[in-house]
């Protein structure tokens, strides 16, 4: 079975040049589903792969209003379901409000977040200037996906199944008007989502939890110095660890309505260690070396410290906000590509110890190579574990050309190259049927080929993903080159229902 359930008119010019809506960038405007009768799988998918892999896409329909930034399209949602050996595909656009304006419209309504002065409608996003997109996360919670842009959006819910859009959470939405930010944590033994947003008015943080049964039970205020720009927080059974990172809009300039990102490096680093149904009053703050971070592996406790792994960004910098009048087209795509480079803006693997005793912070560089994107199993998050798997780039693009997978307790390191022309996606760890150990099961994401112009699913070995894969499935369209991603366990589909043999004590 292969059908096409919908095709959406794309207005971007037959002149624009941008590099980030073309080659492994060009947006996808068919809505398909197809199963595994109809797509092509080169080797053998696992009978005891049971669940759902999705990932979100920025995937622009309109032309741009300003310079378009890679992170400004429109969100949609792919994912791969697999059971007993088979699999089905679909993908669907989040139908959030801004994308049923622009739809009726027939244009784009709201500029990127590389012109916000020329907004004139209410926006999202912690500049509140956007189109909410939910293009960046996406995580299952309570049955239902989640899907937000990564400065703060809408919690746009959609059946896990189907991907129809169902619309801002019914239940709680309208009690968090700042919106939830990306990288929300589902802790595995509890169900609870804990969730953060950063606008740009006092305190500048909120903080929430919302319980297995999809209650808001907790939404507190954090006290942060100024307005600021996190991207990540983590979790363990009793704390919840916020960043305030000296990466930020300028102060000065933000008060004339001027936003420059801007790298304050005599300014530490600081982290919140706060109990998870704490307050601002109850966090309490470490120092470390000044950078950004832009995602965390994991973190866990360890008898007095607090573990917090993640990749580390030493020394961030980032594009003016806005395009200059005397700047070129191309000048302006070369500073994106410049920024989105890791090779130009390096991220390593590192580790974080906070000693809650004595309130000290340990550091240590776990690698020299560039990575990001660092994933553990969903059974593991906030838990001691041991394997992260992580993303390499290419050189010169915001493209990820293969994998690593990090032994945290030996070391060690395997690496999958994906091949010339090949570039993955944010990999996910689904653990499989029955599976006794961490790394008893798979890594699971999108390829696309681009030398032979297809879109591909890949199942890898967890436990030694330089096999390579073990099913290539070829998809029925080619997609465009995507952010998060998300594993559904077969058992979490309709709740937070997963078997507690699963999750480490």
């Amino acid at each position: 079975m292969q059908q096409i359930l919908r095709s959406y008119r794309s207005t971007l010019a037959a002149d624009n040049d941008h590099p980030f809506l073309h080659g492994p960038f060009t947006p996808a405007m068919d809505e398909y589903v197809a199963d595994t009768d109809s797509m092509q799988v080169i080797g053998e998918i696992p009978r005891d792969l049971a669940g759902i892999y999705v990932r979100n896409t920025h995937n622009q329909v309109h032309e741009s209003i300003g310079m378009y930034h890679p992170f400004d399209g429109d969100g949609m949602l792919h994912a791969m379901h697999f059971e007993d050996g088979r699999a089905t595909y679909r993908n669907r656009f989040v139908q959030t409000t801004g994308f049923l304006a622009e739809q009726a419209a027939g244009r784009s309504l709201w500029p990127g977040m590389l012109s916000p002065q020329l907004g004139a409608r209410r926006g999202w996003g912690s500049i509140g200037a956007m189109k909410d997109n939910a293009g960046t996360d996406v995580k299952i919670h309570a049955g239902k996906l989640l899907a937000s842009m990564s400065q703060g959006s809408e919690p746009w819910r959609l059946d896990p199944v189907t991907l129809e859009t169902l619309g801002p959470d019914a239940d709680w939405a309208r009690r968090v008007p700042d919106g939830v930010a990306s990288h929300y944590k589902v802790d595995p033994a509890t169900g609870e989502m804990v969730f953060f947003n950063y606008p740009e008015k006092p305190p500048y943080m909120n903080v929430g939890v919302v319980d297995r049964d999809n209650r808001l039970v907790h939404y507190v205020p954090i006290d942060l110095p100024g307005a600021r720009w996190p991207h990540d927080l983590g979790i363990t059974p009793r704390y919840t660890i916020l960043h305030d990172l000296p990466f930020f809009f300028d102060p000065a300039l933000l008060a004339r309505g001027q936003r420059k990102v801007t790298f304050f490096r005599d300014l530490p680093a600081r982290f919140g260690i706060m109990p998870r149904y704490g307050d601002s009053a109850s966090v309490r703050w470490f120092e470390g070396t000044p950078c950004h971070i832009l995602h965390l592996a994991n973190c866990y406790e360890d008898g007095d410290e607090v573990v917090m792994d993640g990749c580390i960004m030493p020394d961030p910098h980032k594009p003016n906000v806005g395009q200059s009048t005397s700047e070129s087209r191309q000048a302006a795509y070369d500073k994106i590509r410049a920024h989105l480079d890791k090779h130009n803006n390096p991220t390593l693997m590192y580790r974080w110890r906070f000693d809650l005793k004595t309130g000290r912070t340990r550091e240590e560089q776990i690698d020299d190579e560039i990575t990001e994107f660092p994933m553990v199993s969903n059974d593991y998050v906030g838990r001691p574990y041991r394997y992260s798997y992580n993303v390499l780039y290419q050189k010169g693009e915001w493209l990820f050309r293969g994998l690593k997978r990090y032994d945290m307790l030996t070391r060690r390191t395997q690496t999958l190259e994906y091949g010339p022309g090949r570039f993955g996606s944010e990999p996910q760890m689904a653990r499989r049927i029955g599976a006794t150990g961490e790394d008893d099961g798979y890594v699971v994401t999108f390829v696309n080929n681009m030398e032979e112009g297809r879109s591909e699913c890949w199942v890898i070995p967890a436990q030694d993903i330089s096999h390579g894969p073990l099913a290539r499935i070829i998809l029925p369209h080619r997609i465009s080159a995507g952010t998060h991603s998300a594993w559904v366990e077969a058992d979490r589909i309709h709740g937070e229902q997963r078997d507690p043999r699963y999750i480490p004590s």
